[in-house]
C-alpha cells in the first residue's frame, strides 16, 4: 500500500535523508582536504625530525644534536628576546592609540586609524627596506642611529623597529576592540563618587581591556617570532629560528635539522593558542542588556594630547611608507634623487619582477574565491546541518588549527609532504594552485571564525521551516543564507585576497621559476643589492592591494544596498 500511495512522513524522511547525504558528504569532504593539506605536512614534520638522512628512526637525537649547537641555540634565544622586545615597546604604543581613538573626542580619526593600518596592506619586507633607507650604510639619518648608542642598523636594531611598525596595526584592531566595550554607567558613578582620572584608568579601564591586551600581547609575539621576510633583509649576521630553517633547509638541505627548527617554532604558536584560549574561557561580558555605551566627553587638554600623540604615530606611518616610496623612484641613492620610474621599469621588465607580480594577482585572486567558498561552505555545513556528530569535532579542531601554524612551518611541511615521489598529489609540487591551497589553509582560522559568527548571528528557524516544507538546505543556502551573509563573504574574501598579496613565510618553500610571487621577487632582488627595484615592487604590491581594498569597500557598499535593505528602518 505504501509502495502505492507514498505516505507524506515517509516522502519527508526519503528527502531529508537524500539532503542529509549531501551535507555529510560536504562535511566528510572539508574533512578529508583539512587533513591532507594541513594535518598531513604536520605529521611528516613530525616524522622527519625523529629520522635521519637516511630516513632511519632515531628517536629524539636530532634534538639533543640541536640543542648541543650554540649557533641555533643563539638563534633560539635571539628569536625569544627580540620578540619580546617587540611586544612590550609595540603593546604600549598601540594601547595608546586605540585609547586616543576611543576615549578622546580628538578630530580626523578616521583618517588616523587608517594611516595606521596601511601596514597590513604591506608586504613586511617593506619596514625593513625603509629603516635601510634611513639608517643604513647609505641613509640619510644614519648618524642618528649612532647617536643613540647602536652602531649599525642592521641586526637587532632594525629587527626590532621594523616588526614593531609591522605588528602594530595587528595589536591596535585588538584594542580598538577591546576599549570600545565599555559600559559608561561605571565611569558615571566613579565620577559620583568623585574618583581621580588615574585611579579610573587603574580600576576600570585596565580591567576592562586586559584580555585584549593579553591577546594583542600573544600575537605580537608569535608574528615576531615566526616571521621570516624583516630578518632576512636587515638582520645582517643576527640569526634567528625563521631564518635558521630556510638555510638548513634550502641552503644546506639539512631537512632533519629543519624540521627540527620547525618544531620550535610551532611550539611558542601553540602554545600562545592554548593561552589566549584559556583567556577566553575565562573573559566575562563587559556589556549587559543594561549597559550604556561610553562616549568619550570633550576635554580640551587631554583632546590636545591624544591629537599629538596621533599624529606623532601617523608621521611614523607616513615616514615609512614614504620612504619607500621615494626610494622607488629616486635616480641613483644616495647621489642623485632625481625623480624616475626606472626602478619600476627595470623591475617590471628586466628583473620580470612583472611576471611575479601577475602570479601574486592570481595567488590572491584564487585564493580570495575558493578560499571564501570553502570556508564558508565549511561553516555553513558545521553550523546549519545536523547527523554525523562524530565528525563535527574533528572538523572544529581542523579549523582552529591553521591558528596555531606559522606560515614558514606549513611551507615546510608541504615541502616534505608533496615533496613524496610516492605522494599521488606530487605532482602540484611547485605549482600556483598548491600556492593557493597552501595560502588558503594557512589564513583558514580567520575565515572560518568570521563566518561562524555570521552563521550563528541567523535564527535556525530558517532550517527548521525549510524542513517541514520539504524545502533542500541548499536551497535555503542560496535564496536566504547566502544574501544575508554576503557582506561577511566580502570581508572574508578580501582578507583573504590581501593576505595573499602579503605573505612570504607561507610560500616561501614552495615556488619555482614560472610560479614567483612578487613578495619572494623583493627578497631575490635585496639579495641581488637591487635594493630600489625591490623598494618599487614593495610598493606595488601596497598599491594593488590598496586600490582591491577600496574595490572591495565600493562592491560591500553595491551589495548593502541591494541585498541588506531588510536592515534598514524605515520611519513613516
Amino acid at each position: 500500500m505504501a509502495a502505492v500511495f507514498p505516505l507524506p512522513g515517509l516522502a519527508l524522511r526519503q528527502r531529508a535523508h537524500w539532503t542529509d547525504r549531501i551535507a555529510h558528504a560536504t562535511l566528510i569532504a572539508i574533512v578529508l582536504a583539512l587533513g591532507v593539506f594541513l594535518a598531513g605536512p604536520l605529521f611528516v614534520i613530525l616524522i622527519k625530525s625523529l629520522q635521519n638522512a637516511d630516513g632511519a628512526f632515531v628517536g629524539l637525537r636530532n634534538f639533543t644534536s640541536y640543542l648541543a649547537t650554540p649557533a641555533l641555540l643563539q638563534s633560539l634565544w635571539n628569536s625569544v628576546w627580540v620578540s619580546t622586545a617587540v611586544t612590550l615597546i609595540t603593546l604600549p604604543l598601540a594601547f595608546g592609540f586605540a585609547y586616543a581613538l576611543s576615549r578622546s573626542c580628538m578630530p580626523l580619526k578616521g583618517l588616523f586609524r587608517t594611516i595606521a593600518l596601511v601596514p597590513l596592506l604591506a608586504p613586511s619586507l617593506l619596514s625593513a627596506l625603509s629603516l635601510i633607507y634611513w639608517f643604513g650604510n647609505q641613509g640619510i639619518a644614519r648618524k642618528a642611529i649612532q647617536a643613540v648608542g647602536f652602531d649599525t642598523i642592521y641586526g637587532a636594531p632594525g629587527i626590532v623597529m621594523a616588526e614593531c611598525f609591522a605588528v602594530f596595526p595587528h595589536a591596535l584592531m585588538i584594542l580598538v576592540t577591546a576599549l570600545s566595550l565599555a559600559d559608561a554607567r561605571l565611569y558615571e558613578a566613579a565620577d559620583a563618587l568623585g574618583t581621580a582620572t588615574s585611579r579610573k584608568f587603574l580600576t576600570i579601564t585596565l580591567p576592562g581591556a586586559k584580555y585584549g591586551l593579553i591577546s594583542a600581547a600573544l600575537v605580537s609575539f608569535t608574528l615576531v617570532m615566526t616571521d621570516f621576510g624583516i630578518p632576512k633583509v636587515i638582520g645582517g649576521n643576527f640569526n634567528m629560528l625563521a631564518t635558521d630553517v630556510f638555510k638548513l633547509v634550502i641552503g644546506q638541505q639539512d631537512f632533519q635539522r629543519g624540521a627540527v627548527v620547525g618544531l620550535l617554532l610551532l611550539t611558542p604558536a601553540v602554545l600562545t593558542f592554548v593561552v589566549d584560549w584559556l583567556v577566553q574561557r575565562k573573559q566575562t561580558a563587559m556589556l549587559s542588556a543594561r549597559a550604556v555605551p561610553y562616549r568619550p566627553k570633550p576635554a580640551r587638554g587631554f583632546d590636545a594630547l591624544a591629537t599629538g600623540y596621533a599624529i606623532f604615530i601617523a608621521l611614523l606611518m607616513i615616514g615609512m611608507i614614504g620612504m619607500a616610496a621615494f626610494a622607488s623612484i629616486a635616480s641613483f641613492w644616495p647621489y642623485n634623487l632625481t625623480p624616475t620610474l626606472r626602478h619600476y621599469t627595470m623591475g617590471l621588465v628586466d628583473a620580470e619582477v612583472g611576471t611575479a607580480f601577475v602570479n601574486s594577482l592570481k595567488l590572491a585572486a584564487g585564493t580570495s574565491f575558493f578560499g571564501t567558498i570553502l570556508v564558508f561552505v565549511g561553516a555553513y555545513m558545521l553550523e546549519k546541518t545536523r547527523g554525523l556528530d562524530w565528525v563535527r569535532p574533528i572538523v572544529r579542531l581542523l579549523a582552529m588549527l591553521p591558528m596555531a601554524v606559522p606560515g614558514l612551518v606549513l611551507g615546510l611541511g608541504y615541502i616534505f609532504f608533496f615533496n613524496l615521489p610516492a605522494n599521488p598529489l606530487n605532482g602540484l609540487y611547485q605549482t600556483l594552485p598548491l600556492l593557493i591551497l597552501c595560502t588558503i589553509v594557512h589564513f583558514y582560522t580567520t575565515g572560518h571564525l568570521t563566518a561562524v559568527t555570521a552563521l550563528k548571528a541567523l535564527d535556525g528557524e530558517f532550517e527548521s521551516v525549510s524542513a517541514s516544507l520539504k524545502v533542500p538546505f541548499f536551497k535555503t543556502f542560496w535564496r536566504v543564507t547566502l544574501p544575508i551573509c554576503t557582506p561577511t563573504l566580502l570581508d572574508i574574501a578580501r582578507y583573504f585576497f590581501i593576505n595573499a598579496m602579503t605573505t612570504i613565510s607561507a610560500v616561501v618553500f614552495l615556488y619555482s621559476p614560472d610560479t614567483k610571487v612578487a613578495a619572494i621577487a623583493i627578497l631575490n632582488l635585496d639579495e641581488a643589492g637591487e635594493a630600489g627595484p625591490a623598494a618599487a615592487c614593495a610598493m606595488l604590491i601596497t598599491a594593488g592591494s590598496t586600490i582591491v581594498t577600496l574595490l572591495f569597500i565600493a562592491l560591500g557598499w553595491f551589495v548593502d544596498r541591494r541585498t541588506q535593505a531588510w536592515r534598514q528602518t524605515t520611519t513613516r
